[in-house]
């Protein structure tokens, strides 16, 4: 049987299936608007691009980028479409806005920090009060922009009065948190103090202990440092951080 009738086939079996389980009401799966037009790009890749009897696995579809993913890779919209109005967690009762992530869907380096502070909430976009522009120094000093790397939070949503986040509200965030890793693939993963730190790392261990040296979460490299509310806080220790973006740097072969 020809291989570009029996792929067009399936995806547009499996369109039908989706499109008539929306209709039922069924839940429990994503059948967005979103992913419908994801299977339709398939479709119109199948027809375009496979030679008629080639191998269907040979197939390359959606839009062209610098990673090869495979077949079910979530995007970092579908993540952020199903984390919707969260309410998992009891942060939901006093934030304004959710801070999701932004930056480069592809970015070569992700900067995970602890979660949402004032001006944060406000506006729905990491890293934009004190800190937020002390970051965006360390990034252009690192011969970066911010729309080059990605910026998130372990969790999205502010807590009262700027305190720790409890682990129950870590919980409730980490795996998507995880699935943005994920999603977007990165070379290196910066985390930006203790508790980006300690979650990503499944330690108790100080980040002034592992600051420095590379460690590994889920095959992608890690370099914890510290945070820049703490910086501002403690300038002296500018200069370590200095160092940790330099050995990033060499890894991601960015001249210095």
């Amino acid at each position: 049987m020809n291989s570009r009738i029996t792929l067009t086939g399936t995806i547009e079996s499996l369109r039908a299936t989706l499109e008539q389980m929306a209709r039922w009401g069924c839940a429990g799966f994503e059948c967005s608007p979103e992913t419908l037009a994801v299977i339709q790009r398939w479709t119109d890749a199948a027809q375009a691009k496979l030679p008629s009897g080639g191998p269907a696995d040979r197939i390359v579809v959606g839009e062209p980028t610098d990673k090869v993913q495979p077949a079910d890779h979530e995007t970092l919209e579908q993540i952020r479409s199903d984390l919707g109005d969260c309410r998992r967690c009891g942060l939901a009762a006093g934030r304004t806005k959710i801070v999701y992530g932004e930056g480069n869907a592809g970015a070569r380096l992700v900067f995970v920090g602890e979660g949402p502070g004032f001006e944060e909430d406000r506006s729905g976009r990491p890293f934009v009060g004190p800190a937020g522009q002390l970051l965006t120094k360390i990034i252009q000093g690192m011969r970066l922009t911010r729309e080059q790397v990605y910026i998130c939070n372990v969790i999205k949503c502010r807590p009262p009065e700027n305190r720790n986040p409890l682990p129950a509200e870590i919980g409730s965030c980490r795996p998507f948190l995880e699935r943005q890793l994920a999603a977007i693939n990165p070379e290196v993963i910066c985390t930006l103090g203790t508790h980006a730190t300690q979650t990503l790392l499944d330690t108790t261990t100080p980040v002034s202990r592992l600051r420095g040296r590379f460690q590994v979460f889920n095959n992608i490299r890690v370099m914890p440092t510290y945070h820049p509310a703490y910086l501002l806080r403690n300038p002296e220790r500018k200069r370590d951080v200095w160092e940790d973006m330099k050995k990033i740097m060499a890894l991601l072969r960015i001249p210095l």
